[in-house]
């Protein structure tokens, strides 16, 4: 048996079980975040939204890739500070190397393009901006990704129809089904791979260090292997249509909301607002009416009490006599 699976050693076992495991964590919860985030925007323009992206997508891989190669390769008989040296880079490439001449991972060329992305954006463009020389180049972040989506899902551009978008088509990519599909399935595979070997090795180990809190963000990621969000939106959608039908949820809960007077929400029709509901990010505009009833007055002052416990998830008697119920 290799020495690198013989009893750890009280401070070896701590660091790969605990440490490395919070580790974990952290990356599944990064990737988590650029994934939710991705679900949230129209189009992929904004450099803004787009560096969000690629920042927590980057961050979050790359700690995965240096778990994968703490368990893969660390012993007790080698040298820690130059080990822990060498982790230090930015390259998830060479860190995809380092893992793939100990253990095979088959990724294709778009995830191998992937990761090049990765790696130009956080040790080149991220801090391009910072360069007064930059206002004579494009945003190189902005540029890579949207050249990444465009070859990847074969999107039209420009050229293709010059005549009807006098805007470039690149730069305002729609974030359909299908864009998020392709950009889920090309993280779930790196993901999913390297959350495999770190598995292995773990219990070869006899470390926890696989071990995803139940419920959190790591969770979905690791654990459900589910990187986009259509099954909570549609879910969503489905408790919208069983609180308005007559034929859904009936609970104490529910007959408590049908007695509070609605306020007046008039300058949109319903489908707007319940688009709020699923997306409060990029909709925040609207809220702009609710601000607008509250500074004319239009909202008594002890709506707060009648409605702070709607989405608290907790169960309360309500004592009110059926008559009450708006009908």
């Amino acid at each position: 048996m290799s020495d690198k699976y013989k009893s750890l050693s009280e401070p070896d076992f701590f660091w790969k079980n605990f440490r490395l495991g919070t580790e974990l964590q952290i990356s599944g919860t990064l990737i988590y975040n650029a994934l939710y985030f991705l679900d949230t925007i129209e189009y992929i323009h904004h450099e803004e939204d787009i560096f969000e992206l690629l920042y927590n997508l980057a961050i979050g891989i790359e700690r995965l890739q240096k778990i994968t190669i703490i368990l893969l390769e660390h012993s007790e008989s080698i040298n820690q500070l130059d080990f822990e040296k060498s982790l230090i880079t930015h390259n998830h490439l060479i860190l995809h190397e380092i893992i793939n001449k100990i253990q095979s991972i088959k990724l294709g060329k778009v995830h191998f393009k992937f990761l090049s992305l990765l790696r130009d954006f956080y040790t080149s463009y991220r801090y391009e901006r910072f360069n007064k020389k930059s206002i004579n180049k494009p945003n190189f972040d902005k540029k890579a990704f949207q050249e990444f989506l465009v070859n990847e899902l074969q999107l039209e551009t420009s050229k293709d129809d010059e005549a009807l978008y006098p805007y470039k088509k690149e730069e305002w990519i729609e974030n359909n089904k299908r864009l998020k599909k392709f950009i889920g399935k090309t993280i779930g595979t790196i993901v999913n791979s390297l959350y495999e070997i770190i598995g292995d090795r773990a219990r070869k180990l006899g470390t926890y260090t696989y071990d995803i809190r139940y419920g959190s963000k790591a969770f979905k990621i690791f654990m459900a292997k589910e990187f986009t969000f259509e099954i909570e939106n549609n879910f969503k959608k489905e408790i919208i249509v069983s609180l308005l039908s007559k034929e859904g949820m009936n609970d104490e809960f529910k007959k408590y909301i049908q007695t509070l007077e609605p306020i007046n929400l008039d300058e949109y029709n319903s489908s707007y607002y319940i688009q709020y509901l699923m997306n409060s990010i990029t909709n925040y505009s609207r809220i702009s009416e609710y601000q607008y009833l509250i500074e004319e007055k239009e909202i008594p002052k002890d709506r707060i009490n009648d409605i702070e416990h709607i989405g608290t998830g907790q169960y309360f008697d309500f004592d009110f006599e059926d008559d009450e119920i708006s009908k």
